[in-house]
């Protein structure tokens, strides 16, 4: 059997491809530099990783791909954002979270046998925005405040609509924030656990942050991988909601984070809100009781862990920098 997966490279490219190979499919990666790409998988657990040169902006580029590899799998995990970059490049955040994902449609809906061939959408908890309950579930009316939430929306919306109309085995995962060793500083808590081995190292001496009572459903990334290939490899596809059900605050991070190296994050946090583009009206939280019920699928990996692996991971890198 073999998957293709979209943003190989990323955070959640990276454990669906490790996750995939572990269950003896074989994957294609799709990257913009496949040279640089290999060396993050240079490890030998990855040796059945095939990566493909691929530029998302070419139109029909996906079907020559699709075409040469039949796969039985799709993933489509490419997206562009950072934490605070929801509503930077606007042009080309709508081409790669939004409409790239008909490219993929319709090359399963114009092969041979579509209905052999199985494909997970990843959506966002952004989609919901400016909510008015908590917590979320996939009835949950969509309320997008960012062009990222706007163009997952369509994604979200075109996966639902082909399913509905060709019978597509497609499906989407509604992702509320999860987080790795593999997450980019440019998330706040990646940046926090990079600043507080860096702080206790001796290389700053404090870290600026926004509100730190800031709330979010924070999970682990490779819970979140099993999570989308739980629902591809469903016989009946449908959307669920991928969270912990637990909230927790930017604060509470600091904390684990500071106490892992022996500092108190009162004494090197520096506020400052201007930076900051909205908040949403209530806390997103996700409500993952349907994807348990149907999938077997529940978080396991509490926030004090993720984050202390994130701290020590930190410190590996940087102290052998």
């Amino acid at each position: 059997m073999k998957a293709i997966v979209t943003g190989v490279t990323g955070q959640d490219g990276y454990y669906m491809a490790q996750l995939l190979l572990r269950e003896g499919i074989d994957v294609i990666g799709l990257a913009r530099d496949p040279e640089r790409s290999r060396q993050q998988f240079s490890l030998p657990q990855f040796a059945g990783l095939v990566i493909e040169r691929f530029d998302y902006n070419v139109f029909g580029a996906f079907e020559r791909v699709f075409q040469k590899h039949q796969p039985e799998f799709v993933f489509n995990l490419a997206a562009k954002a950072t934490g605070q970059g929801m509503f930077d490049a606007p042009a080309e955040l709508t081409r790669l979270n939004g409409t790239f994902v008909l490219d993929i449609l319709e090359a399963i809906r114009n092969s041979p046998r579509p209905e052999r061939i199985a494909f997970c959408q990843a959506s966002s908890s952004e989609m919901f925005g400016n909510v008015q309950v908590s917590p979320q579930d996939e009835a949950t009316p969509f309320r997008p405040k960012s062009p990222y939430g706007a163009a997952k929306l369509y994604a979200h919306n075109m996966v639902g609509i082909y399913r509905a109309a060709y019978g597509i085995r497609c499906c989407s995962a509604i992702l509320y924030n999860h987080e790795s060793i593999r997450r980019s500083t440019q998330f706040v808590t990646s940046k926090i656990a990079n600043g507080a081995a860096r702080i206790s190292l001796g290389l700053q001496d404090h870290l600026q942050l926004g509100a730190l009572d800031t709330s979010r459903d924070w999970g682990h990334a490779p819970e979140y991988a099993r999570a989308m290939y739980l629902m591809a490899s469903s016989a009946q596809p449908a959307d669920y909601v991928v969270a912990t059900g637990k909230l927790n605050t930017i604060r509470r991070v600091c904390e684990i984070a500071f106490n892992r190296v022996g500092l108190n994050y009162h004494e090197y946090v520096r506020i400052d809100t201007s930076g900051a583009r909205y908040n949403p009206s209530i806390d997103l939280l996700g409500n993952p009781s349907r994807i348990a019920h149907d999938l077997g699928w529940r978080a396991e990996r509490d926030l004090e862990k993720i984050i202390t692996e994130m701290v020590d991971h930190q410190l590996a890198m940087l102290s052998a920098a």
